[in-house]
């Protein structure tokens, strides 16, 4: 075994052992240093191929939750709640599920990275064939992208009255699924800016990281794509919900400016978290949950709300055709956003929580959470957050490779 994966293993065992969660973005913070995280160029090799598109008429499912009491999930590691029992782990919430629901769950940890997954199921997808799983869970824009190829089966809204009533107002329409027919949030996040106080003066905008002086060098953003381009479009004046390939050029154009200037010590994954806390980087682009877990340790490491705005995603529940409980998972989907509930999910895994009513509700678990910003932001915080512009295959792949090209993947 590597270093870097006993590394990994100690981490996680590190965490578990504090009752604090490591977020499914943490892990694989931990996990880059186990060469397990994936950049852009498997992005571009899980796009090499077009993959077959489907219609509702083409892919028809057959719902057999009627007769079978079962659930299978697949989702990012360490991103439910989690407990031990008799030296065993288990989900506190997911039994609970079972116990009221009586639907026997099938929780599987097999995401690590959106485009992975996507190769794993693709065939079967673009085949109407069964993957095994009545749930997914991937990130806004591969969402759209499965839905765009009509792999996604549409959800029947009269059987999601906790979601009806408490999704957040932020979260109701997203570009790519205005009317969430085919998706419901597990957890969101945001972006924006962390810094380390100790060694640097506030950095409050994403002009700051790429311009001063002070921080040429020690500056990472991120090598997800559509995370780093939502602030180089907001910079030049575009719109990251609705912008051209005009504006896509130009906002390339001013992060190679960048990267030949020699600001950007480095375009990372969730790694970027250890060399903050090591002061090999002073400030960079972040994941909000990523730093909660780094402020139990330092305080001094900051969460900043760039002055162009923030970038807000989710990771989310869909059925995809050939998932043949669809009604089992929407059961699953509304147990989860009753307040209650969602508190308990939210204490563990410490992202954005898309429920309304849980920040109450989390107060009788933990006082301290119901008040981070981090997990329960202000409706003036989330309305300065913006989604990336949902994308046709032929273009993400063409602004994949741009953006591979500038940042040397």
């Amino acid at each position: 075994m590597s270093h870097d994966r006993l590394a990994l293993e100690a981490l996680v065992r590190a965490q578990l052992r504090s009752g604090r969660g490591l977020s499914r973005r943490g892990f694989l913070r931990g996990a880059s240093l186990a060469g397990l995280a994936v950049g852009a160029p498997s992005l571009l090799s899980a796009c090499g191929t077009p993959a077959a598109q489907q219609t509702e008429a083409s892919c028809q499912t057959e719902d057999k939750s009627a007769t079978e009491k079962t659930l299978a999930i697949s989702n990012w590691p360490l991103y439910i709640d989690e407990a031990k029992k008799n030296g065993q782990t288990v989900y506190p919430t997911l039994q609970k599920f079972e116990k009221e629901s009586g639907i026997k769950v099938d929780y599987t940890t097999d995401y690590n990275d959106n485009n992975e997954f996507f190769g794993i199921v693709r065939n079967q997808l673009a085949d109407c064939q069964p993957t095994g799983r009545d749930i997914i869970v991937p990130t806004d824009w591969m969402a759209a992208r499965m839905i765009d190829l009509g792999w996604i089966q549409e959800l029947d809204k009269s059987k999601l009255p906790n979601v009806q009533a408490n999704l957040a107002e932020s979260l109701r329409s997203p570009s790519w699924d205005p009317e969430r027919k085919h998706s419901v949030p597990w957890q969101s996040g945001l972006t924006g800016i962390a810094y380390n106080a100790d060694l640097v003066d506030e950095v409050g905008s994403f002009e700051d990281l790429l311009t001063r002086s002070d921080l040429k060098g020690k500056v990472t953003l991120l090598s997800e794509m559509h995370d780093t381009m939502v602030f180089l479009l907001l910079m030049t004046g575009a719109d990251p919900e609705d912008f051209t390939e005009d504006e896509f050029g130009t906002a390339i154009d001013r992060l190679g400016e960048a990267v030949d200037a020699g600001q950007i010590r480095a375009f990372t994954g969730n790694d970027y978290a250890q060399d903050l806390v090591k002061g090999n980087v002073v400030a960079c682009e972040a994941w909000s949950g990523d730093v909660i877990q780094l402020q139990f340790d330092n305080p001094n490491i900051k969460f900043v709300a760039p002055e162009e705005g923030l970038s807000l995603w989710s990771d989310n529940m869909m059925v995809p055709n050939q998932g043949f409980h669809k009604a089992n998972a929407e059961a699953w989907m509304d147990f989860y956003y009753q307040p209650e509930v969602a508190a308990e999910l939210a204490a563990w895994v410490n992202y954005i929580c898309p429920v309304q009513g849980a920040q109450d509700a989390m107060t009788k678990i933990d006082p301290d959470l119901a008040e981070n910003q981090l997990i329960f932001p202000t409706s003036e915080t989330l309305a300065n957050g913006y989604d990336f512009m949902a994308l046709d295959t032929k273009t993400e792949q063409k602004y994949q490779q741009m953006f591979a090209d500038v940042i040397g993947a």
